[in-house]
């Protein structure tokens, strides 16, 4: 059996997909009217870049295959005996050398969409352990914006509910921008779990409190589609502060409720209403998104994940030790250095996660 007549189709052809739309990326990116645009610009380099590498090394690949092929028809003509014994010497090599360019492209071909996906809602929540658990959520945020600052992407906060004299956060809904965000960041959705003495513990006793994460990819317009007229329904009230009183006397937070759906986003971080309105709309547009994405997977698959898990906000995926010095990853079973982890070096472990995932979704081409 030859090498083209035992390779994966179904894997070349979404190559061949993926060659098709790196060339009309590229396309658009000349186009004058794009140019003019610096939003697309940003989003289509995005994606173009994505996918650039498994292009480059596919389009290697091909090339390799070519090469063997002639490499047969000089061996087959059997003409020069010279030139046979140098076609027979090489065609291992490069028999041998496109199978490995071919497992490598095919592991970047499945984490390739993921990349795709420049800009993401990251939700972070507190859950168990009263004062502390906002504490922690704050401890989070903190960890995930540098993060973001090391990968050079960008961290807006769209929305910060704050605990009212601690210093914790209850609620904060942030948009972090950037090359492969959410290929990166999807990992963290779940319970993230802390052990240690609360500042509010006076006898040095050890609590468990947890915060809940969710992370949504920002869809494009295209993907999701309502009718802002007939399908949402608008409510403009003046912003409230922790305890609930009034933060001003104008009527700046936007409240919006999906009907088909019942699902309602408030915004209130920013004093301009039409600001508030517009971050509230993208953040439905998010969660209609992951609900949409979700019902794909699940029709799809009806399988779990493996140890990689739902990326479900109610699965605890990670557990911080602060009397151990350590962060256990539940997935992966390793144990982490926690001020690393907590000082935003989150590289080692996702790159752990990621190399995990595209191992599970390589078995499952």
């Amino acid at each position: 059996m030859t090498e083209a007549s035992s390779r994966p189709t179904g894997v070349l052809g979404k190559l061949d997909e993926l060659v098709a739309q790196h060339t009309e990326l590229c396309t658009r990116l000349e186009d004058p009217a794009v140019l003019s645009d610096h939003n697309a610009v940003r989003e289509l380099s995005i994606k173009r870049a994505a996918i650039e590498p498994v292009v480059a090394d596919y389009k290697r690949y091909r090339e390799m295959i070519a090469e063997a092929a002639e490499l047969r028809e000089v061996i087959a003509a059997g003409q020069d005996p010279e030139l046979i014994e140098m076609a027979r010497a090489d065609l291992p090599r490069v028999v041998a050398d496109a199978a490995e360019l071919l497992e490598r492209v095919k592991g970047r071909l499945v984490t390739a969409e993921d990349r795709q996906v420049g800009s993401v809602m990251l939700e972070v929540r507190a859950g168990t352990g009263g004062d502390e658990a906002g504490l922690w959520a704050a401890d989070l945020l903190n960890m995930y914006e540098k993060y973001a600052a090391s990968r050079g992407w960008s961290f807006e906060t769209l929305d910060m509910s704050a605990d009212d004299g601690m210093g914790g956060v209850r609620h904060a809904v942030v948009n972090v921008r950037g090359a492969g965000v959410w290929a990166e960041l999807a990992f963290e959705a779940g319970v993230h779990s802390v052990k240690r003495v609360p500042v509010t513990e006076s006898q040095g006793r050890i609590h468990t409190s947890t915060a809940t994460v969710a992370v949504l990819p920002e869809p494009e317009e295209v993907d999701v589609r309502i009718d802002w007229d007939h399908d949402v329904e608008e409510h403009v009230t003046t912003s409230q502060g922790p305890g609930g009183q009034n933060v001003n006397k104008v009527a700046t937070a936007v409240q919006l409720i999906h009907k088909p759906t019942g699902l309602i986003v408030k915004m209130q971080e920013s004093k301009s209403q039409h600001q508030n309105r517009e971050k509230a709309r993208r953040l439905l547009l998010a969660r209609l998104y992951e609900i949409e994405r979700k019902r794909q997977t699940d029709e799809r698959s009806a399988e779990r994940r493996g140890q990689i898990g739902t990326g479900g906000r109610s699965e605890k995926i990670r557990v911080y030790r602060y009397q151990e010095g350590i962060v256990v990853d539940q997935r992966l079973g390793e144990k982490f250095n926690k001020d690393k982890v907590l000082g935003g070096e989150l590289g080692p472990m996702i790159e752990a996660l990621i190399e995990q995932e595209t191992a599970r979704r390589l078995a499952a081409l």
